[in-house]
């Protein structure tokens, strides 16, 4: 596309922006319980309509080429996403649920499904592309000097006679089945010659004939073009793929080529904008700094002066952390800058409480819990939307938006040059900023010289208000590597196969559909389960857009980690995969079978984790995984496993969660089949978010046949009955439908495709030898999910609304 579309594109998104930022307002007013459906109505509208200007500013931002552009549409970029991350936040407030019904939402909008898809933006990977080149490199020099075991003792070698006759066995057995095949065929052949022989031929006459083969070729030819219509239509309206496969792909190997070109300009522009930009920092500093300079010298004597009129002693000079001299810049009088200072001393006074007073608060708050238990009852009805962190910088970047760019003739800058003016009163900004910081300096000796020469002042302490705001900061990590490099740590973590080589998983390979009709199941007071569409989408909201970006991280709800609970073969290894490679991050490893024998005793168990965390702090973004996450919080450890010890790094690793600040991006994902054999209170005060995973349902398991049958390189037919397959595979996971499609679609099946077509039926038998998951099973991982602390306000929710429900209809039973 050219720039034009991207500018009108850029131009409709600031439109659709300024309507939602009108409807945020309402949004903040507290709504009754009883108004609960309306209000998450509501939210998903909003959500939606930002998931879509999510993806249009991902994609203008990927191909805009001026610079400054891309500046303001970065931060609008990462304030949307941040604003997206809340409003999934309050969702689940709402809900009261990780997954959400949005079909009526999605019909109300005239929205596809396709809209419900969370993008991720396409700079997580390309601006760090250099940082996961290194660290690629530096795995596998370490790997490589891990002497691993080479081909030779792995496979070992027979002698050059036992290989020949070995191969003339398997060639003359070839040819004996082939031989076979073709004696078969002529048999076949024969036999039917003799049963026409026998039964004798019939006798037709030359005009009978002649309608005879005229039927069935005029029969054969409308079948034919029956079926040609047919398939015309289905094409069209999207229900079969377009035949012409190699048209398309040209089309899109066309428009990939055109984004690289763009990229491509994007560096070259940029490269002329830093240097543009230290051309114009120098040329200002040289030109208007002097000037800057004595202005605000002037000033400054001129404030000291009025102050001394007016109090009879010079003023305090503000502190640098207050803002120094900006403070006197700020078109105020000497008195309204005094009485500031004054306010900032008492107010840092009052943030520092006596611990007695704390206490007495602690007792009292302890003797009247159970009045605020009853009191916060009414309060806890009322449903309000937090105030978002994300929101004032979108309002900052929609507003320089139009005071900036909206009016601006493009035609001026036809090649997307920099606007060399808009450079210049930026960098006077950072100029004036430099050059007060000097000032400061210098004038703060000025008045220290004053007071001794009028005032006779000596001792008099220059910066009184500079007192911490009383924030008690939490305990610091203990370093407990102070002398060792981030290298040689790097190096012992992979030696010990703690940091590992992620595989390149895309998320998007995680394939499924998503519910159609959750809107229509709560309704009837039944829970929905999350289907593998919405599994997805959990993941790349809290694991991909979090470690993405620094700014993401920051603005959005902190979330340490993750849970992940599902039946063996869900595919949840493969979603830990997917999150490092759609955000580059580092893979490690602290599960209790990968542990073993590792860093015994306390001290190692306490050592290996801080060990992990710190390196993961230092190149972020980092996944920290821990499979069987329950053998970290047992109940009862089995005999089998205490020498291995698993719950040994139970209270470091909660240690160490705590320690995670916003902007650390540092996720912790745990994943289990067995959630039931651990302690409910330790595991959920470890893991923030319990992404429950169920059996794949109907719609799920049509699209995984399909995908992973036609990643095999085999084109679905219309006599491969994918719709019986899914019904049959009721109760397999991913896993299972993957192993069967493996087993079938071997490298001779894929010769012989040509001349046998594939048929459902293969399939079955290899999906046989698998054992499924039983509802049983199932069932018991959904009762221990309900008993989780989100489980169970879903369940009473539930509960409350039938209750409600019920009064209703008992009411008007009696009416009538």
């Amino acid at each position: 596309m050219s720039e034009g579309t991207y500018q009108r594109l850029w131009e409709a998104s600031h439109v659709t922006l300024q309507e939602l930022l009108d409807r945020e307002q309402p949004l903040l007013e507290p709504v009754p319980d009883r108004e609960r459906r309306s209000f998450q109505y509501r939210l998903s509208a909003l959500y939606l309509h930002y998931l879509g200007l999510l993806r249009q500013f991902d994609m203008v931002y990927d191909q805009m080429v001026q610079p400054q552009k891309r500046r303001l549409l970065r931060r609008l970029l990462d304030g949307v996403a941040g604003r997206v991350l809340e409003l999934k936040d309050e969702l689940v407030r709402a809900d009261l649920c990780e997954s959400h019904c949005l079909d009526r939402v999605l019909q109300d909008l005239k929205l596809t499904p396709a809209d419900l898809e969370v993008p991720i933006p396409k700079y997580f990977l390309l601006e760090q592309s250099s940082t996961m080149k290194e660290r690629g490199l530096m795995l596998a020099e370490i790997l490589s000097r891990m002497e691993p075991q080479t081909a030779e003792d792995i496979f070992p070698g027979i002698h050059r006679t036992e290989a020949i006759i070995l191969v003339q066995k398997v060639e003359r057995a070839r040819q004996g089945r082939l031989r076979a095949t073709f004696m078969r065929e002529i048999r076949k052949e024969e036999e039917k010659d003799r049963k026409i022989q026998e039964d004798g031929q019939r006798k037709f006459s030359q005009d009978q004939a002649a309608v005879t083969i005229q039927k069935v070729w005029k029969g054969y030819l409308q079948r034919k073009r029956t079926q040609q219509d047919r398939q015309t239509e289905m094409e069209f309206i999207g229900m079969l793929p377009s035949p012409n496969q190699v048209e398309h792909l040209c089309i899109i190997a066309r428009a990939c080529h055109g984004e690289d070109i763009r990229r491509l300009r994007q560096l070259e522009k940029e490269e002329e904008f830093q240097l543009a930009m230290v051309k114009a920092h120098n040329s200002l500093t040289e030109t208007e700094g002097p000037d800057m300079k004595e202005k605000m010298k002037e000033q400054i004597r001129q404030w000291f002066i009025e102050c001394h009129a007016l109090t009879g002693r010079f003023p305090d000079y503000p502190d640098e952390s207050l803002g120094g001299s900006y403070l006197i810049f700020a078109d105020k009088t000497p008195e309204q800058v005094r009485l500031e200072l004054e306010m900032q001393v008492q107010e840092s006074k009052k943030k520092e409480p006596s611990k007695e007073k704390e206490k007495n608060e602690q007792k009292k708050k302890k003797k009247k819990g159970k009045e605020e238990k009853s009191k916060k009852g009414d309060a806890d009805t009322m449903l309000q939307v937090l105030p978002s962190k994300s929101a004032p910088v979108i309002n900052v970047g929609h507003e320089e938006y139009i005071n900036l760019w909206k009016t601006r003739n493009e035609s001026v800058h036809p090649s997307q040059n920099f606007d060399s003016e808009t450079l210049r009163e930026e960098k006077r900004k950072e100029v004036e900023m430099e050059i007060r910081v000097q000032v400061d300096e210098l004038m703060r000796q000025e008045l220290k010289n004053l007071r001794l020469a009028v005032d006779r002042e000596e001792g008099r302490p220059l910066k009184a208000p500079k007192k911490k705001a009383g924030k008690k900061m939490g305990k610091k990590e203990k370093d407990l590597t102070p002398d060792r490099s981030l290298d040689s740590l790097y190096e012992e973590l992979v030696i010990f196969g703690l940091l590992k080589k992620s595989e390149a998983v895309a998320l998007k390979d995680y394939v499924g559909d998503c519910l159609y009709l959750g809107s229509t199941l709560s309704l009837a007071n039944k829970l929905p389960m999350p289907s593998l569409f919405d599994i997805r989408q959990n993941i790349a909201l809290y694991g991909v857009l979090r470690l993405g970006s620094p700014d993401i991280h920051a603005m959005a709800p902190l979330i340490r980690s993750i849970l992940l609970v599902g039946p063996p073969g869900m595919g949840k290894k493969m979603l830990v995969k997917a999150v490092c490679t759609e955000t580059g991050a580092n893979l490690f490893d602290l599960s209790p079978d990968n542990l073993k024998g590792k860093y015994p005793g306390k001290a190692g168990a306490q050592m290996v984790v801080h060990m992990v965390f710190k390196v993961a702090r230092l190149l972020q973004p980092s996944v920290i995984w821990i499979g069987n996450a329950e053998k970290n919080f047992y109940k009862k450890v089995p005999k089998e496993e205490r020498e291995m010890d698993p719950k040994r790094i139970k209270k470091d690793l909660t240690k160490a969660l705590r320690l995670l600040n916003p902007g650390d991006r540092v996720m912790l994902i745990g994943t289990t089949a067995r959630p039931q054999l651990a302690e409910m209170k330790g595991l959920c005060k470890v893991y923030e978010r319990i992404l429950f995973m169920p059996r794949p349902d109907y719609a799920s398991r049509y699209v995984l046949w399909k995908h992973m049958i036609e990643a095999q390189g085999v084109q679905v037919t219309q006599g491969l009955d994918i719709s019986a397959l899914a019904k049959v595979s009721d109760g397999y996971m991913p896993g299972h439908i993957l192993q069967a499609i493996q087993s079938v679609l071997n490298e001779r099946r894929l010769l012989q495709l040509s001349q046998r077509p594939l048929v459902a039926s293969e399939f079955l038998g290899h999906l046989a030898k698998l054992d499924p998951v039983y509802k049983e099973e199932e069932e018991s991982l959904k009762d221990w999910y309900f008993k989780t602390p989100l489980g169970k306000k879903s369940m009473k929710l539930s509960k409350d609304q039938l209750e409600a429900r019920e009064a209703q209809l008992a009411k008007e039973k009696r009416k009538k």
